[in-house]
């Protein structure tokens, strides 16, 4: 079921082998491009992890020993050669970040999906993998396409497609619907709608007993978390894409759906969901039901349950199986993905990323990029330019270094 195969090198690995702390120039260094990647974002630096590309006909891995940074401010492009218990290469996988560690869970690796949990320390500058045990509990199922929710330091998963053994599969059991077109022997692939959590500091797996009536199973859904609440939208439901939006409080583990009072986005899936705030949610991209890459952007008003369509700049830059991650100032960073409807046309993978504003930025970040875009045209800034308060030449100096290296690349 699985064609995908692993890249050995790309064009900067073996110096990143040598060095870890590897960069060439900065005009020169630049992410591969990429789909079913896992993106996170700390401390203002986008952290990109695994994923698949199309070389000639074939679907390629790309290497999990090493991980690309990006510098939000500077616009620079860093790669870091990763050491421990590597983990496969892989697509699909779940990513998450909590206090300054990267958590991956499942995804497909060459000849299957996986059930296993990896995480790395992000802020010590070792990038040293850790194959995470669980000390209790049980794991979910191998499984990829899902989504994971982080609160209170616990990771919640839920979702996705994977594989059970016959022996697992219960057919009075609603929250697993078996694909059809997919089983071997007593191996059954499908669809779930599993609700499953993982304590960090207790290393164990629980299961929650949840109340209300819980989405369809479903996969390449978006998933988003805000206040005590987690929030489904959309996916593969078996044969058919939706925009549904359904609601799990995180306290007293009860469903809900809401019902949208205005006009909403069309049935998608591989499409991101980000939290803005803790009452909006923002959707972009995703594959249609007619199979059309989409490139539209909407907010969602959870309180009044209304969709809006907002303006953007990259109309012209469609996204599916892309990730998107909340960075500073509310602004939603989407990096990667394709263009093209994967299943048929595997070859319109991106590499740029994409900054969504989603709320005016606060009078320090307008004076630090007004600063940095104008210097070099403004005589009276460049000369005013030492006596600027230390913490705001500090930024501006970074922040120039965004406007002299987007110059020399294609503007995102």
């Amino acid at each position: 079921m699985y064609k995908r195969k692993s890249l050995v090198a790309t064009e900067h690995r073996a110096a990143a082998s040598m060095d870890p702390e590897f960069e060439t120039h900065r005009s020169e260094l630049v992410a591969r491009e990429r789909s079913g990647h896992t993106a996170v974002v700390e401390d203002n630096l986008l952290y990109v992890w695994g994923g698949y590309v199309s070389i000639a006909d074939d679907e390629v891995f790309l290497p999990s020993d090493e991980i690309w940074v990006y510098d939000l401010q500077q616009g620079v492009w860093r790669v870091f050669h990763m050491t421990g218990d590597v983990p496969p290469s892989m697509s699909g996988s779940c990513g998450c970040s909590l206090n300054g560690t990267m958590y991956i869970f499942g995804g497909c690796d060459e000849n299957r999906q996986t059930n296993e949990l990896y995480c790395v320390n992000l802020t010590d500058g070792k990038y040293r993998w850790r194959k995470m045990a669980h000390e209790t509990g049980s794991a979910p199922s191998p499984r990829d396409k899902f989504s994971c929710w982080v609160y209170k330091g616990r990771l919640i998963y839920f979702g996705g497609y994977g594989h059970k053994l016959l022996t697992d599969v219960d057919s009075r059991n609603r929250s697993f619907i078996v694909d059809e077109a997919a089983w071997v022997e007593d191996v059954f692939w499908g669809w779930n709608n599993e609700v499953h959590i993982f304590d960090p500091r207790q290393e164990g797996w629980s299961e929650p007993k949840t109340h209300g009536r819980a989405p369809a199973p479903r996969a390449a859904h978006a998933c988003a978390t805000a206040g005590h609440r987690g929030y489904v939208c959309g996916g593969r439901v078996m044969e058919t894409r939706t925009t549904d939006i359904h609601c799990l409080d995180l306290e007293t583990w009860t469903w809900s759906e809401i019902h949208p009072v205005s006009s909403a986005p069309v049935g998608r899936s591989w499409h991101t969901l980000t939290a803005v705030s803790d009452s909006t949610l923002f959707l972009f991209g995703g594959l249609s039901l007619d199979c059309k890459p989409m490139s539209d952007g909407w907010l969602l008003d959870v309180e009044t349950k209304t969709w809006r369509e907002v303006e953007h700049p990259y109309k012209d830059k469609p996204r599916l199986w892309h990730t998107a991650c909340p960075g500073k100032d509310s602004d939603v960073i989407v990096f990667g993905g394709s263009c093209d409807y994967i299943l048929l046309v595997d070859t319109g993978h991106c590499n740029d990323a994409l900054v969504f504003q989603m709320q005016p930025y606060p009078l320090f970040r307008i004076c630090e990029d007004f600063i940095a875009k104008n210097m070099r045209s403004h005589e009276m800034l460049r000369n005013q330019f030492p006596f600027l308060p230390p913490k705001l030449l500090a930024a501006v100096k970074k922040r120039t270094s965004f406007y002299r290296t987007s110059k020399k690349q294609k503007p995102t």
